[in-house]
């Protein structure tokens, strides 16, 4: 394998796949590092995406690399990275096999790690009946007695969109509860409870929930429970390229996916809370796309 390529993509899911096709069909000398480990693996089904509606994620993504592959300068290899760093003619990256590339361009497709509440039984659950988004999850558990998993405006946010799913709702804030009063009574209006009590556990088959039992006791029937975990970067190597990070924890981007190191770009879950397949793709498409044009300017204004 080369050493040197014009864009070095540091992930090889959804967002990095799609910037590689754009890249591809530019003819650049792509290289897709990718360690494994997308973090929607444990969901069985992807929906909200057309003409993969319905597929498993395993399955979008692995006709994905086998199209992008058929572009002869894209080259895949299992690896994680573990370092970049700045040098001459670019950048320079260290994996955990002990290769090293180089690249004129990054583009950080590296997504995010949950950090999930420590529920007993939550973690079994994620991704298929504790999920994050209603337009990704909510058509699915319609109609069903649901949770949500939250506090303050953050439930209260949830609580406005998955009520138009389901009229079996109750917010969980797993401690006293912290609405403002025009908020709780909006809650009210609509019946949507609000349960106070710690959340002790979740009782389910095979990550399928039947019911959550509260400290004091309570159990509640639940097919579904909606949680925001807190998200953070899969790797450091923003951080040490020296990439803004906002106050969420994502990679600031510009409209076209460039951060504020020259030569860096970042697409994807790591960049955006938007977290859908279809964003992921437009994302990487954006960024393939404005690295190209980039790349093109170096050379036509030289």
């Amino acid at each position: 394998m080369q050493s040197h390529f014009d864009v070095i993509i540091i992930g090889g899911s959804y967002s990095g796949l799609s910037a590689a096709m754009a890249l591809g069909r530019s003819l650049r000398n792509v290289l897709i590092i990718d360690s494994g480990t997308p973090c929607n693996r444990f969901t069985p089904h992807s929906h909200n995406f057309i003409t993969h509606d319905g597929a498993t994620p395993y399955q979008i993504a692995q006709k994905a690399k086998e199209q992008v592959l058929a572009y002869e300068t894209v080259t895949f290899t299992e690896d994680l990275a573990l370092s970049a760093e700045r040098v001459a003619d670019g950048f320079r990256l260290t994996t955990q096999k002990q290769n090293t590339y180089t690249a004129t361009k990054i583009l950080l497709a590296t997504g995010v790690k949950d950090e999930l509440p420590a529920i007993n039984g939550l973690k079994d659950c994620w991704g298929i009946s504790a999920i994050h988004c209603p337009y990704c999850h909510g058509y699915e558990y319609k109609h069903k007695a649901t949770g949500i998993l939250a506090n303050g405006d953050a439930a209260f946010h949830y609580a406005l969109l998955v009520h138009n799913l389901t009229q079996k709702l109750t917010v969980f804030t797993n401690g006293p509860k912290d609405f403002t009063p025009e908020q709780l009574e909006k809650l009210q209006k609509n019946n949507i409870s609000v349960q106070e009590s710690p959340v002790v556990k979740i009782n389910h088959q095979n990550g399928y929930m039947g019911s959550i039992v509260l400290q004091d006791a309570n159990e509640q029937a639940l097919s579904a429970l909606y949680v925001r975990p807190k998200s953070i970067q899969q790797t450091d190597i923003p951080q040490r390229l020296g990439c803004g990070i906002n106050e969420q924890g994502y990679i600031i981007t510009d409209f076209m996916q460039k951060t504020n190191i020259e030569g860096v770009y970042a697409c994807g879950d790591c960049c955006t809370p938007m977290r859908a397949v279809s964003t992921a793709v437009a994302q990487g498409t954006m960024a393939g796309a404005a690295i190209n044009m980039e790349l093109c300017s170096d050379v036509f204004y030289a």
